[in-house]
């Protein structure tokens, strides 16, 4: 019975200490740290604007697609490393080939390199553009936590859906439908 009191105080100590820990270490965001973000995409407003490079060094700008009532644009947040993300990329190159040029198809990467993207592009087969934001930028401006993430914006630039997770292609093209019935 003692070694059994004995354990109940260890494990509760245990827990005290932890809590502690996590008390004092927690974040705040009294002016140090990370700023709260303002402008992630909310469904309703305008998504942020960006410039990036693709991996053979075009400028992509999303508002050139949805200045004056543009181009809708399918914008997906990816990694090489993410086994969801390459579950869903050959959907994406799908509805870029069957939508072509009425509808943006840009794979935004995570940090990585482009010469990782472009290899990952040849040994995949996809033609769509692939944006890099190896500095993470883009993705911060954005919110991504996590990956995939895909973002729907409608020709006036407007976030029309936010979807995390993977995305199958009977979905893809009934938000796609939807984007250009707009």
């Amino acid at each position: 019975m003692r070694e059994r009191l004995e354990w109940i105080t260890l494990i509760g100590l245990v827990g005290l200490l932890g809590a502690g820990w996590i008390y004092i270490s927690r974040e705040t965001n009294a002016g140090v740290g990370p700023t709260p973000l303002t402008t992630a995409p909310y469904v309703g407003n305008l998504a942020p604007d960006f410039t990036l490079q693709t991996v053979d060094g075009q400028s992509i700008t999303l508002s050139d697609y949805v200045a004056g009532g543009g181009t809708p644009v399918v914008l997906n947040f990816w990694a090489t490393w993410c086994p969801p993300c390459r579950v869903e990329m050959p959907y994406f190159e799908n509805v870029n080939g069957l939508y072509d040029g009425q509808v943006a198809v840009l794979g935004l990467n995570q940090a990585e390199s482009a010469a990782t993207i472009a290899g990952y592009a040849r040994d995949h087969n996809l033609t769509y553009p692939l944006l890099v934001d190896q500095d993470m930028r883009v993705n911060n401006l954005y919110g991504i936590l996590n990956l995939p993430t895909t973002i729907f914006i409608d020709r006036n630039g407007i976030v029309r859906e936010v979807l995390i997770g993977t995305i199958n292609q009977g979905v893809l093209v009934d938000r796609i439908e939807e984007l250009m019935g707009e």
